[in-house]
């Protein structure tokens, strides 16, 4: 007898923690795996933000504290948004959460009603679809092929807004892909949307300072939509800090109380150290930080040579992603094609495949909304980069 909720059994699990679970299991048997499907730097925290931490431990930084986070934390994200984004927000709009994703969450049960319609560009990030399941939403997805360098137009959006339409949830730069938004093209979509007023967008920037391209552009910056606008943002991929789990939101003033309210009822604040860390890192300017100049230098050599050791695969297509630290190649040139009894009916069949084959771990573009990719993380080092790719044109080759 099936006593679980029809909520948690509607729930899917997380196709990119699930391949790194397989990845771990295989290495725990002593295969030498490359796990190219987590979203995770694999630089450590910088010395000065965990010397923070360190100190805030001994300065008895070990109690509850406001729900929303600490009063001069919040002041210290509204100084980094005005700094780096030339967005004025107070205290009182900002909400500190455990990680961008129970942020994310927060704003969608937060905003969404059962029926309501959410529109999402896909490729989008696994969990996004789950959270509107559970506000019991319904996704609109607009499809955005690697022709398109992955991103959605405006007319697209106009064509996707029915009377439903409750909200409009991106990320740029993206995940899986990559692909950053411009200025221009994120004006054209506020336009769209500042034509249906009960109509708000959920912008999801956390790989900010992982942006190729120059300045990252926020949608919030635009004056006439920006009251309809939550930027959701945090430290786990620019600052390398994804175990200290700091996620934070901006956001109309009744929307971050809504939030407060829901997060007081579930996990209330995160924790007291890693906010204390946080407020530290809010501090650094990415301009002038040389551990997040280094970082980002690294992981552009890593994008370039991952793109450049993929072109000398046959039939893979790829774009030239202008954020994050992902490619997300067109592989659907191999399906169909079999070695053995194993056949490649789609990308989840080829992962599986370069899994139990050849060791390298990457995620089905079909968790992501584009069955005919496959994202590769670049989070790691140029040595894995060129042994897994040696690895997968090798299993490819071996396809008919």
């Amino acid at each position: 007898m099936n006593i679980l909720s029809n909520r948690i059994n509607s729930l899917s699990e997380s196709e990119t923690l699930a391949m790194t679970q397989k990845s771990r299991e295989l290495q725990a048997l002593g295969h030498n795996v490359i796990n190219l499907s987590i979203g995770e730097p694999d630089f450590d925290t910088p010395l000065d933000i965990k010397t923070y931490a360190q100190k805030a431990i001994d300065d008895n930084f070990s109690h509850y504290t406001p729900v929303s986070g600490y009063l001069d934390l919040r002041q210290a994200i509204c100084r980094k948004l005005k700094r780096d984004n030339n967005l004025d927000f107070k205290p009182e709009q900002i909400v500190v959460s455990n990680g961008a994703k129970q942020s994310l969450a927060n704003v969608v049960l937060s905003l969404v009603n059962p029926g309501d319609e959410v529109i999402v560009p896909a490729p989008y990030w696994v969990s996004y679809k789950e959270i509107i399941k559970l506000a019991e939403g319904n996704a609109v997805y607009i499809n955005a092929p690697i022709e398109q360098d992955f991103k959605i137009t405006a007319q697209q959006v106009a064509a996707a807004i029915t009377p439903k339409t409750r909200l409009f949830m991106f990320s740029s730069p993206c995940n899986p892909t990559g692909s950053v938004y411009t200025r221009e093209e994120l004006k054209a979509i506020a336009d769209v949307i500042a034509k249906h007023e009960n109509i708000y967008i959920l912008a999801d920037e956390i790989y900010e300072l992982i942006n190729f391209g120059g300045q990252h552009e926020s949608i919030a910056q635009f004056d006439f939509i920006k009251d309809r606008v939550i930027t959701v943002n945090g430290v786990s991929k620019g600052f390398a800090m994804t175990g200290w789990r700091i996620g934070y939101m901006a956001a109309p003033t009744f929307i971050a109380k809504a939030c407060d309210k829901l997060q007081g009822q579930i996990t209330s604040a995160p924790s007291s150290i890693a906010q204390r860390a946080t407020l530290h890192a809010m501090e650094c300017n990415p301009k002038e930080s040389k551990d997040l100049k280094m970082m980002l230098a690294a992981f552009r050599e890593r994008r370039d040579l991952l793109i450049s050791l993929l072109k000398e695969i046959p039939g893979i297509k790829t774009n030239q992603p202008q954020g994050a630290f992902y490619v997300f190649p067109d592989v659907s040139y191999y399906y169909g094609k079999s070695y053995g009894d194993t056949v490649i009916n789609g990308g989840e069949e080829l992962c599986m495949y370069l899994l139990n084959t050849v060791y390298v771990a990457l995620v089905s573009g079909a968790a992501f909304g584009d069955p005919n990719c496959v994202r590769f993380s670049y989070a790691t080092s140029n040595e894995n980069l060129i042994e897994a790719v040696k690895r997968i044109k090798e299993a490819l080759g071996k396809l008919k």
